[in-house]
C-alpha cells in the first residue's frame, strides 16, 4: 500500500512563493512517476505537473509554466512544487498522486490527502 502525505500549504501574498512537499511510503519511490494536480472551490481537479519515475523528465500545464518547477529526491522519497510569482488563480488545494507512466491524462494509482493553498490580491 502506498501512502502520500503532502506539505506546506498556506497563505500567501500574490506574487509570493511557496514549496509543497509529498513523502511517500509503503512502496519504491523509483517506481512512480509523480503528478501535482489542484482543485479551487466549485471546480475540476486539474492536471498541474508530472515527472517521470527518473525525475529526467516533466510537464506542465500552461497555466503555471514558467512559474512552478517539480522535481523529485530519491534519497528522501520526495516530491516537490516550487511555486513562484504565485497569483490569486492559483488559490486551490494541491494534490500529489502516484502513477505507473506519468502524464496529464494518466491513471494515477495513489493520492494524497491534499494541502491547501491560498493566494491573496
Amino acid at each position: 500500500h502506498v501512502q502520500l502525505v503532502e506539505s506546506g500549504g498556506g497563505l500567501v501574498q500574490g506574487g509570493g512563493s511557496l514549496r509543497l512537499s509529498c513523502v511517500v511510503s509503503g512502496r519504491t519511490f523509483s517506481s512512480y512517476a509523480m503528478g501535482w494536480f489542484r482543485q479551487a472551490p466549485g471546480k475540476e481537479r486539474e492536471f498541474v505537473a508530472t515527472i517521470s519515475r527518473s525525475g529526467f523528465s516533466t510537464y506542465y500545464a500552461d497555466s503555471v509554466k514558467g512559474r512552478f518547477t517539480i522535481s523529485r529526491d530519491h534519497a528522501k522519497n520526495t516530491v516537490y512544487l516550487q511555486m513562484n510569482s504565485l497569483k490569486p488563480e492559483d488559490t486551490a488545494v494541491y494534490y500529489c498522486a502516484a502513477a505507473v507512466v506519468g502524464g496529464p491524462d494518466s491513471v494515477y494509482d495513489y493520492w494524497g490527502q491534499g494541502t491547501q493553498v491560498t493566494v491573496s490580491s
